[in-house]
């Protein structure tokens, strides 16, 4: 079965509907790349996903032992290279609670930065992921 489904809006935009959901997301071409940057680019949705695909499975793990995540947030800043046109890097900043044990820290941070995502990424796209404990 088909996860989704996708249709070219015209002016480098295009409309992707989520089967089992039926969530749509838009794309646009980046400003910078012909386009009129008024939704994330798929290059952008790249990124974004690294970011969920790691608190999606540290949340899987947190649950496992007992912890709760909720409210953590994380940015995420993509690197384009040129010549290919491609991403070189993705920057992931995760800032979680200062509660967390030396050893709860160390099984988050290897359940982010072994994620589906991660690991399905091309490894010329450097990952440069940072996890800030305050609070």
């Amino acid at each position: 079965m088909n996860t989704a489904t996708a249709r070219y809006a015209g002016h480098l935009r295009t409309e992707a509907t989520h089967i089992a959901s039926g969530n749509t997301i838009l794309t646009d071409a980046p400003v910078d790349n012909h386009g009129r940057g008024e939704a994330f680019s798929p290059t952008d949705l790249v990124s974004a996903a690294l970011g969920s695909c790691m608190m999606t499975i540290m949340g899987i793990v947190a649950e496992r032992l007992a912890l709760d995540l909720t409210g953590v947030t994380y940015n995420v800043t993509k690197h384009m290279a040129a010549d290919p046109r491609r991403i070189r890097q993705i920057d992931v900043q995760f800032h979680l609670p200062a509660s967390l044990s030396t050893k709860e820290r160390t099984v988050l941070e290897n359940a982010a930065r072994t994620c589906p995502v991660a690991l399905s990424l091309n490894p010329e796209i450097r990952q440069e992921v940072q996890f800030e404990y305050a609070g």
